[in-house]
């Protein structure tokens, strides 16, 4: 069964130890131990969201999923974070196997202090040099993202990423695709161009679960594609990273902030960091109220494009069945 996927994922398999190469984006409140230990025991492999959990939080949450699957799980470290490496001290105590390093490049000493322990490391890279460059310096496996993704977006679509980089980069490295990943036909194609395994967030946002709010899913079982969209920027002096979400009050709310913060760095009130970080923490708030509160309307209903391919709640294990069979069809054709 599934004969023909298994082939093409066993490098990203032998790389992550599941028995399939399918990662879960990392999905901030959405991604904790629920999710993650029901994708591991599905036999794909979840990734905890840390975001912006405290050294104390993030101990709590590997060790709560621990409690919930003995298969393996990564942790996903925002680079920003202003305490990364005492999260990184965290993920070495309890011997995490998978470390994914996301939201920019990689600060001096991180990806050695993550080695340091014996787990792998995996990272984003928004273009071939970059990636080059980190799979030099360490990195064990590349992710190439998207901009169908959802949350935090760069601006090129996943199939022209997946042409750049996998002819590259394929043959000598483990490499997953992300973004707008909603069926296994697409998993199949980018199998067989080369990547080792995918990602896919939206996806499982919404599976039985998952704790995110009932109207939250709800919300997603009614849009389509274009209902994702990406915030605007307001403000070129105030470089902020782009995030598609259900166009909702919210998204409006984003923009407002915005100029409030670029209000502030005119007045000289904050600098660049801290206007960074405003903005940040009102991303990490905004999503609680959708994904915990099931504020709709206010809440950022961060989604990627292929939201339209999900209908209904099911559980992870039969989501992860129809995305094989969906494979192994494509592959047999």
């Amino acid at each position: 069964m599934h004969d023909k996927t298994r082939a093409l994922m066993q490098r990203g398999t032998a790389f992550l130890g599941s028995e399939y190469a399918v990662l879960c984006g990392a999905m901030s409140w959405v991604s904790e131990r629920n999710l993650v230990s029901a994708i591991s025991n599905a036999g794909g492999f979840g990734v905890i969201a840390c975001g912006a959990m405290t050294p104390d939080l993030l101990d709590a949450e590997i060790a709560a999923t621990k409690a919930l699957t003995s298969k393996p799980f990564g942790v996903n470290l925002i680079t920003m974070h202003p305490m990364l490496f005492d999260l990184i001290a965290v993920c070495a105590q309890h011997q995490v196997s998978h470390v994914v390093l996301a939201g920019g490049i990689p600060p001096k000493g991180s990806v050695d202090a993550i080695k340091a322990f014996g787990a792998k490391v995996l990272v984003f890279a928004p273009t071939l040099a970059l990636a080059k460059k980190l799979l030099r310096s360490g990195a064990d496996a590349l992710v190439i993202e998207g901009s169908e993704a959802g949350g935090h977006i760069g601006p090129v679509a996943t199939s022209v990423l997946a042409q750049e980089f996998l002819p590259e980069l394929a043959a000598e490295h483990v490499v997953f695709v992300a973004g707008g990943i909603g069926r296994g036909d697409m998993i199949a194609a980018y199998l067989d161009m080369g990547a080792s395994g995918v990602q896919l967030g939206t996806r499982f946002a919404c599976a039985t679960e998952s704790i995110a709010h009932p109207a939250f899913k709800k919300a997603f079982f009614r849009a389509n594609a274009r209902d994702a969209i990406t915030s605007v920027q307001v403000d070129p002096r105030l470089p902020v990273i782009p995030v598609r979400a259900l166009k909702n009050k919210g998204t409006e709310q984003f923009t407002a902030k915005q100029i409030e913060v670029a209000k502030l760095l005119d007045a000289g009130t904050v600098d660049m960091g801290e206007a960074q970080l405003q903005i940040e923490h009102f991303w990490a708030g905004a999503l609680r109220r959708a994904v915990i509160d099931g504020d709709v309307e206010s809440g950022s209903m961060m989604a990627g494009q292929s939201v339209g391919m999900v209908t209904a709640e099911e559980p992870v294990a039969e989501i992860m069945a129809q995305l094989m069979d969906q494979s192994e069809a494509a592959l047999a054709r």
